[in-house]
């Protein structure tokens, strides 16, 4: 953790993630504008850069990692112990790149929401890139499909959703859109956030859907267990791969 905190890349992002935070609610008279701007950079920026980094740092890490399983020490210790360290190092950079700004300018319900869903997409995105680096042993490889996994999750996801809503319109589709939902974190993260910036009035119908269950205490119950579970499987299944790979 102490090494990724030092790297020049993160202490960049840090940077630019606060500057950026505190410049949208300067320019910003409408504090929902701000929040729907600093949003869009969450859902977006901290993905991308959470997976691109972390797959990035294990591809370099190689011949570390190597010399640490040739020690007598458990795989499993091993790579929990570089997932952790890349969770909590970029958590703590967007804590203080965004929630800092948010809890110094606009301390509400949707500023920790926002903040937590950040967080969480942070950690998921780690989760994803250890599972992808674990799997692709060529380093081009797996730097190109965890650009590809963040294409489709960031735009092509939903302009698969659109197309199934076009072809099926004559059908009542909302309620089964809340499923489709939870197989994007991201759309989930985006539905939470948007809902509680009552900007649901302007989905129509399908807001309204969304609204009657992510609105509830049960749907945000729901919708955090799905996100955990979105950090769980990815991170389960890079340990039990990690240890059955011939290195």
């Amino acid at each position: 953790m102490t090494d990724i905190l030092r790297s020049r890349i993160v202490i960049i992002y840090t940077i630019v993630l606060f500057i950026t935070t505190l410049s949208l609610f300067g320019l910003e008279d409408n504090v929902n504008k701000g929040m729907l701007s600093l949003l869009n950079i969450v859902l977006i920026l901290v993905p991308l850069f959470s997976i691109i980094f972390s797959t990035i740092y294990i591809y370099n890490s190689a011949e570390f990692i190597e010399l640490l399983v040739s020690q007598p020490l458990q795989r499993n210790a091993i790579w929990l112990s570089f997932l952790f360290g890349l969770v909590f190092s970029l958590s703590i950079a967007f804590l203080i790149g965004v929630g800092l700004p948010l809890l110094l300018f606009q301390l509400n319900y949707i500023s920790l929401l926002i903040t937590i869903v950040g967080n969480i997409l942070s950690i998921i995105f780690v989760a994803i890139a250890l599972l992808v680096a674990v799997k692709i042993r060529d380093k081009s490889k797996g730097i190109g499909m965890v650009i590809f996994l963040w294409m489709y999750f960031s735009l092509l996801f939903d302009g698969f959703v659109l197309f199934l809503l076009f072809q099926f319109s004559d059908y009542p589709l909302e309620k089964p859109m809340i499923m489709v939902s939870a197989l994007n974190p991201i759309d989930l993260g985006r539905i939470l956030i948007l809902l509680q910036l009552d900007v649901s009035a302007m989905m129509g119908y399908t807001g309204a859907i969304f609204k009657d269950f992510f609105g509830t205490i049960y749907g945000l119950t729901a919708s955090f267990i799905v996100l955990l579970l979105w950090i769980v499987i990815p991170s389960y299944l890079s340990t039990r791969n990690f240890k059955q790979k011939d290195l």
